[in-house]
């Protein structure tokens, strides 16, 4: 059957042409979402290219099958959001933290670190929030704030509620806001209107209708309408509008050019604005006005800081004019010329080795603190130009921000943390984690989902981030819990393989290059074991050294500690892949060098039962089949049979005798990744390559039982039931993945949730950001499993999804048809594969039928029935698998019919 999500057409399964066809493809594209569905769902095509929020799920299916379910309530957690695309804002009283993430704004308590309240009701990413000041010292108590989004809308909060109080929708996504009315008291306008200044989207009025242009003009909050005419300037891209703390001047940037505006004492909303234009030699990334003076100092790519002094002194002197026209784009002055630029001096100042990313005066403007990529914060005297430095931060620094209370103070880092500090010792009292990004190079590219492991049970998923280290996350409380971030000879054990070491931290100084790339992170099922390969890149002709690393930790609380570092497990192969036994302290890694091998700890015995948790590691056996490489492995649900792909072959193994059980068929290209299907007979695979497949198994027949030509990202099956998850990328993204596609990320895709003993999906859900998106089955923590049915057992698991830039979304998959999703079924009426034969019968044929017993005669010979003892030798466990010793005897016996003379 055709999927129009994907463009595949899937073979043997034809859907006639016509009026027919056209209906069944029309019921199977998603339905619009209403209008208040959570930003779940795919946004409006209107702003569809442009969402960067939490968008990852859209119209989920229901289950088409017959079976009966229990009425569930429909369970949808998202987290994963950025918290650092935009400045926080401090309220009055210095106790919450208001921050931009995703398509609401959170509030976070500044004493404890946790968030405390979520500002919901935008339908895009919020870009900018402003808490109203307090008037007196009585009105700090007062919790009042504005919001700006790209869905077009400006909405008024009450966030001690919180509430929403007014929506102000202007049609037009809106990237960057201030009020300076808010902060500029003498300001008064005739109307008593609030009057804002907005960085909005456009669409160019020329023949060319797919340009955009980006304008910042001022918008009337109290009439909830744009002042018309009242363009301030046009750019190519969004600009951030960066107001003083006063509000009586605002300004953006273009390029290597500085717009600044003065804000007239009397605004009737159509008063003109006085426009200075500063010019520079180099683009310029960000700015920041003096509190009480008239000086202004901006950093560029290079790392320097110009600081101009008694900026605007001509212009901003002159008498305020009237508007008589529709636009107000005023010429520049000079346009090229600094000698020109109306300022009474300019100087610069430089220690950045790499483009500023943070300006911010102190709040009595004797001090100018600056950041960028190498993440040190310099403090810099405004008047003398001396400096001092914070020591490293970690990451690269984006927004400082002060608050009310003199003695506190946020940094937020490109790592998606925002970190409390105290004043004036700059000590850090609390960090708000958010979930890191991630890290891309070509040696993570060889293998697939190796990016994110999680713990079923306990709902935390393991990262390896661009800082090179691996990050622990909790699903549920969309939070960071710790990161593993360097390595100490003192923590090696007396197990361990001892290597020299390799620290390596989050440094980002450009002298300082990369040396070690981690490529895989595995969890154990039980969360207290974690595995990391890394990679120390070439240096000076020496390197690519491979790392096995495994750690330990004592508690859910993600302490890790290095138990084990094996230099060149596979020789200087790198490794392809790496899995856990789902009882012992056993592990596998398979490498592309031709070989697997099975590590052990403490002899591999059970995990409940282990006394030590930092304990080492040993090769307990190794295995190779015709020296392919070996690209995927996996162990089985009960731990008898290790499955492990040797390129487009898959063999079975004893893990404990290292012993060949079987082999099973051949795929089409190499098979990347496997998976045991809960408690089903099916092993499920996926091949990557110019003809990918998505193949299920049968371990009674070990044949084929159904595949599709379909391009996998990722594949997750339900630990207590027989279905299994694959995240599917459409056909015109698939393909080879180290071609130059593989760094876009906003490629689409679906998720189909099969039954492995049925070739149609059961449900499908359209999904964003699909490229290195992770999927996994996720035991759902507020559920009853004791005293659940067997009915409920399937709807107290949810999915989770994550997608390439580590924004995820937990949901019931089972759940039923409710108000919140719009759903659509899956419909098919033919089966995918022909009937055949398969196992021993497509090698012999079909064994003959029983004769049919007769009524034993004088006259006649008598005909026993033949013993088929092949009916009770796959009788046990699934896995258990007879060597082919025992089943060739019984099998020839079966076709030789036994009789026995009777004589008269």
């Amino acid at each position: 059957a055709n999927f129009p999500h994907l463009g595949h057409s899937f073979p043997r399964c034809q859907i006639p042409e016509g009026p027919k066809a056209s209906k069944k493809r029309s019921e199977l594209q998603p339905k619009t979402p209403p209008p208040s569905a959570p930003s779940l769902f795919l946004p409006p095509a209107r702003h569809r290219h442009r969402r960067r929020s939490v968008d990852l799920v859209s119209s989920p299916s229901s289950l088409c099958s017959s079976r009966a379910r229990t009425s569930v309530i429909v369970i949808m957690i998202r987290g994963g959001r950025n918290y650092v695309s935009s400045p926080p804002v401090f309220s009055n009283d210095s106790k919450r933290l208001l921050v931009c993430a995703g398509n609401s704004v959170a509030v976070f308590s500044t004493d404890t670190g946790l968030q405390v309240a979520s500002l919901d009701g935008h339908g895009a990413l919020v870009t900018a929030v402003i808490v109203v000041p307090a008037t007196s010292p009585g009105s700090k108590i007062l919790c009042f704030c504005w919001t700006a989004s790209l869905d077009g809308t400006i909405r008024y909060w009450d966030f001690a509620v919180p509430e929403s109080i007014r929506t102000v929708d202007i049609k037009l996504p809106v990237h960057s806001m201030v009020i300076p009315s808010l902060f500029n008291k003498p300001v008064q306008t005739s109307e008593k209107a609030v009057l804002a200044y907005i960085s909005v989207e456009v669409k160019d009025a020329s023949e060319d209708k797919s340009k955009v242009l980006f304008q910042v003009r001022k918008c009337n909050l109290t009439d909830a309408r744009l002042v018309g005419g009242a363009v301030l300037a046009e750019t190519k891209k969004p600009e951030i509008i960066t107001m003083s703390s006063c509000g009586e001047l605002f300004g953006v940037r273009r390029k290597r050019k500085l717009d600044i505006w003065k804000v007239p004492s009397t605004d009737s909303g159509r008063t003109v604005l006085k426009k200075i234009t500063l010019h520079h030699t180099k683009a310029i990334t960000v700015m920041a006005f003096h509190p009480t003076q008239r000086i202004l100092a901006a950093g560029d790519v290079t790392g320097r800081i110009m600081i101009w002094r008694g900026f605007g002194n001509k212009m901003f002197a002159m008498a305020d004019g009237h508007v008589n026209g529709s636009s107000m784009i005023m010429e520049e002055e000079n346009p090229g010329v600094r000698d020109s630029d109306d300022a009474e001096s300019c100087t610069t100042l430089h220690w950045h080795p790499a483009q500023v990313n943070l300006l911010s005066f102190s709040s009595d403007g004797a001090y100018l603190l600056s950041g960028g990529k190498e993440g040190v914060l310099v403090v810099w005297q405004v008047d003398t130009g001396k400096k001092k430095f914070l020591p490293r931060i970690g990451s690269p620094l984006l927004h400082f921000t002060d608050s009310p209370d003199p003695s506190i103070s946020s940094i937020s880092c490109a790592d998606n943390q925002i970190h409390l500090v105290q004043r004036p010792s700059m000590e850090i009292m609390k960090s708000i984690s958010g979930i890191k990004l991630p890290y891309s190079h070509p040696e993570i590219s060889k293998v697939m989902s190796s990016g994110a492991s999680f713990d079923q049970n306990a709902g935390l998923v393991a990262l390896h981030t661009e800082s090179y280290a691996v990050q622990l996350y909790s699903l549920f409380d969309d939070r960071g819990i710790s990161e593993v971030e360097r390595i100490t000879h003192s923590s090696v054990n007396a197990y361990s393989i001892l290597v020299p070491v390799q620290v390596y931290e989050r440094n980002h100084q450009p002298v300082d290059e990369v040396t070690i790339v981690v490529t895989y992170v595995v969890l154990s099922p039980d969360g207290y074991i974690l595995c990391t390969s890394e990679v120390r890149l070439p240096e000076e002709g020496l390197g690519n050294l491979v790392f096995l690393k495994f750690w330990s930790s004592k508690s859910k609380a993600g302490d890790f500690s290095l138990s084990t570092i094996v230099y060149e497990p596979h020789r200087d192969a790198g490794i392809s892949a790496i899995a856990f036994h789902p009882i012992r302290r056993m592990a596998v890694s398979s490498s592309f060098g031709g070989d697997f091998k099975i590590w052990i700890s403490n002899n591999g015995v059970p995990m409940k039962e282990e006394s030590q948790a930092n304990s080492g590691w040993i090769c307990h056996a190794a295995g190779s089949y015709k020296k392919k490489p070996m690209t995927a492995a996996a162990f089985s649900p009960d731990g008898s049979v290790l499955a492990v792909a040797a390129e487009t072959v898959i063999t079975l193994w004893d893990p404990d005798k290292n012993l060949l059980l079987a082999v099973i068929g051949e795929a089409i290209t190499p098979i990347v990744t496997l998976s045991f299907v809960g408690n089903s007979d099916h092993l499920v695979s996926a091949s990557w390559g110019l003809k990918p497949q998505l193949a299920v198994w049968s371990l009674l027949n070990l044949s084929t039982c159904w595949s599709y030509r379909l391009h996998v990202e990722a594949i997750a099956s339900s630990p207590n039931s027989s279905s299994f998850a694959a995240l599917i990328l459409p056909s015109e993204s698939a393909g080879i993945y180290d071609s130059n596609e593989k760094s876009d990320k906003t490629v689409d895709g679906l998720i189909l949730l099969f039954d492995s003993a049925e070739p149609n999906p059961v449900a499908v859900w359209s999904v964003k950001k699909a490229r290195g998106g992770a999927l996994a089955f996720i035991r759902n923590q507020s559920s009853d499993q004791e005293n659940a049915s067997d009915q409920q057992q399937a709807a107290q698991t949810l999915l989770a999804y994550m997608n390439a830039d580590h924004e995820y979304v937990l949901f019931d998959p089972y759940g039923k048809e409710s108000d919140e999703l719009n759903v659509t079924r899956w419909r098919s009426e033919n089966s995918i594969e022909e009937a055949g034969n398969f196992g021993y019968a497509s090698l012999y044929g079909e064994l003959l039928p029983p004769i049919p017993s007769r009524k034993q005669t004088p006259w006649t010979v008598p005909s026993f029935p033949s013993e088929r003892p092949w009916e009770t030798i796959f009788s046990g466990p699934s896995h258990n698998l007879p060597p082919l010793t025992l089943l060739c005897g019984p099998f020839l016996e079966a076709l030789l019919e036994k009789r026995t003379t009777v004589v008269q």
